[in-house]
């Protein structure tokens, strides 16, 4: 901690933004600074950029998400959630600010073209060139050879199921439609996801631009697969719970659901497909009305950290954009989700989560097959 010999020297430098607040009480006592003047430093604290909006994901608004900037700031960002992307957009069209958000690489062409945000300077950002490739220079982060995303977080959408209670000879999505478990199959209510996973089962070229024979043959797969399903989740933890308890044996699921169940002991393996693992990207944007636009980028710099990216890798079972994460883990808990410890095949063999320009047509079919008609 820096010691000062004046308090106008202290008052200078919280004004400039160089003490944290954890720092500014035991300072000022030690210089005789009355409470009365902290509320003054702090709102130069404040004016120096200390006060980042982060809008993103319940459960991205903790600590082990940002700490370095926490570290320099003395306070976490204002942290508001939201439930989904389209709400998130249709907020910040309407006038919602903020600097900076978390939506996904699925989303980021709309994302992009709705004219609310800017080109991010990455050589702000000291962790920018530890970013694996394969996600730095996602096409649909980029314009005119400018980032507009910051990959963070990263993982799998594919099928979860109990090694115990299914006999498999090679792993693939026609698990799910496996009679001889049926009433014990779920997959999720998320069309994007359900959708994907089944135009790759049915074999459509490109599953995120699907034609229109692909759109019969889904049709047909799902109003096959009805009776078969024991349910269509919208929460992981109802998955998690029924493949606990053996309700379940097979569900479309994320990494997070494998560790979660892992970790308790529950025989379970998350499933690498013959026809493609599903990949997703989940990043970070700059609002182009970002008010604090320095400490946006000490935001940017601590989200992409290798500290960062072990929290989410142990304890949420999901990837980071940050490569120098992987060797803070063990291989055990790389086993326990199903990631390598380099992803890069992965990335290169699956398919890389998209905006489907049908999605809409995709999602009326499913609402139709599951009302039985």
């Amino acid at each position: 901690m820096a010691k000062f010999e004046k308090k106008e020297d202290l008052i200078g430098q919280i004004q400039e933004g160089r003490v944290s607040r954890r720092d500014l009480g035991r300072m000022a006592a030690g210089l005789g600074i009355t409470a009365a003047l902290l509320p003054m430093a702090g709102r130069g604290a404040q004016a120096a950029g200390g006060d980042a909006v982060y809008f993103t994901w319940s459960g991205y608004d903790i600590p082990e998400m940002y700490q370095a900037y926490i570290d320099q700031y003395g306070e976490p960002p204002k942290t508001p959630v939201f439930a989904d992307m389209e709400e998130a957009l249709q907020k910040i069209r309407a006038g919602f600010r903020v600097d900076i958000t978390h939506p996904c690489i699925s989303q980021m062409i709309r994302w992009r073209q709705s004219g609310e945000f800017q080109p991010i300077d990455v050589s702000r950002l000291s962790n920018w060139p530890d970013v694996f490739p394969d996600l730095a220079n996602l096409e649909a982060g980029m314009q005119d050879g400018e980032h507009y995303f910051v990959p963070c977080d990263w993982g799998n959408t594919s099928v979860i199921y109990r090694t115990d209670l299914v006999d498999i000879d090679e792993e693939s999505y026609g698990l799910l439609w496996d009679e001889r478990y049926k009433g014990r199959l779920s997959i999720g209510n998320e069309i994007a996801d359900t959708s994907t996973i089944t135009l790759v089962y049915v074999g459509a070229e490109d599953p995120f631009n699907p034609t229109d024979a692909d759109l019969v043959k889904v049709r047909e797969a799902w109003q096959r697969q009805r009776p078969l399903l024991r349910m269509y989740w919208s929460d992981t933890t109802e998955i998690e719970q029924a493949l606990a308890t053996g309700e379940l044996v097979a569900s479309t699921s994320w990494n997070s659901s494998v560790n979660a169940l892992a970790s308790q002991g529950v025989p379970v393996k998350f499933m690498n497909p013959k026809e493609g693992i599903i990949n997703w990207c989940c990043g970070l944007v700059m609002d182009k009305r970002a008010e604090h636009v320095d400490a946006a980028y000490e935001l940017l710099d601590a989200l992409i950290s290798p500290e960062t990216g072990q929290f989410l890798l142990t304890e949420y079972g999901y990837g980071h954009a940050n490569k120098k994460a992987f060797d803070l883990v063990d291989d055990e808990v790389l086993v326990r989700v199903g990631i390598p410890r380099d992803p890069s095949t992965l990335f290169a063999n699956g398919w890389f989560s998209q905006g489907a320009p049908r999605i809409a047509e995709l999602q009326q079919i499913f609402e139709e097959v599951k009302a039985g008609l």
